[in-house]
């Protein structure tokens, strides 16, 4: 197991390019990002076979301001469809392993889950030829009011209505403690759905030393289950550099892979 940069949130002040390489330098294992469509995937493929980093994962689209992705929203099948379509073409050119299909601020209706079911088969339909999975991730409503997707147990039974093997849940430590809590006997639980797990710091969302949440304690549970894939540092930097925040990671120091702070 080693740790996944998330360069949606880390090194930011980089073209994504050079923060994949950053993340290399700095010991990290594997990479992630939110939205990566303005460069071009020929150039993001570079650093990656440059570094030999994983890209983990990306994100469809959030659609306009505010919605937070497009996936459950009724009536808005084809520019859904359109992002899914993307995404799965991105992350297909650059080797990326799995495709977050964003659901979007709902009133959490019986049509908003429709259609998320409905767009959630043709995006397995759409990535499996590429080896690529689909992730959905419940998101806490304190940060995202409305947010179609929330609990864990409702991702599961998207899961299960669905019915595909490559559709899997996003683990994220940080919104489950938020809405949930009981985090390792929820991962025991749904086990088998997981397909990425995230962490950082809870309630600030900074690194993951500090909180409510003790880390060393939680991904020691999590490897004793089996969990042997990269963790993805999904956290916002509390000064705003990355590079002065790093030694979270002494605390796992078989999980660093080489690199210096």
């Amino acid at each position: 197991m080693m740790f996944s940069a998330n360069l949606g949130f880390l090194f930011t002040e980089l073209a994504l390019p050079d923060a994949v390489r950053a993340a290399k330098r700095h010991g990290f294992g594997a990479v992630e990002c939110h939205f990566p469509y303005d460069i071009p995937a020929r150039a993001l493929r570079a650093a990656l076979d440059e570094t030999g980093l994983e890209m983990i994962g990306l994100n469809t689209v959030p659609g306009d301001a505010g919605e937070f992705g497009l996936c459950a929203l009724p009536g808005r099948g084809a520019e859904a469809r359109a992002a899914i379509a993307q995404a799965v073409e991105y992350a297909a050119a650059i080797g990326a392993k799995n495709v977050h299909v964003m659901a979007g601020r709902t009133d959490g209706g019986g049509a908003a889950e429709a259609a998320f079911r409905a767009n959630l088969a043709y995006a397995c339909e759409l990535a499996a030829p590429e080896g690529i999975g689909i992730l959905i991730e419940p998101i806490n409503r304190r940060d995202v009011a409305g947010y179609h997707l929330a609990h864990i147990e409702q991702a599961a039974e998207t899961c299960a209505a669905v019915g595909h093997p490559g559709l899997r849940i996003m683990f994220d430590c940080y919104h489950l403690q938020i809405m949930q809590g009981d985090l390792i006997r929820r991962f025991e639980a749904h086990r088998g759905l997981i397909g990425h797990v995230q962490i950082a710091g809870v309630p600030d969302r900074g690194e993951p030393d500090g909180g409510e949440l003790h880390y060393p304690n939680l991904i020691a549970a999590l490897r004793e289950m089996g969990w042997a894939a990269p963790v993805g540092a999904e956290y916002r930097p509390r000064s705003g550099r990355t590079e002065d925040g790093l030694s979270w990671m002494d605390a796992f120091p078989q999980e660093r892979a080489g690199g210096t702070r």
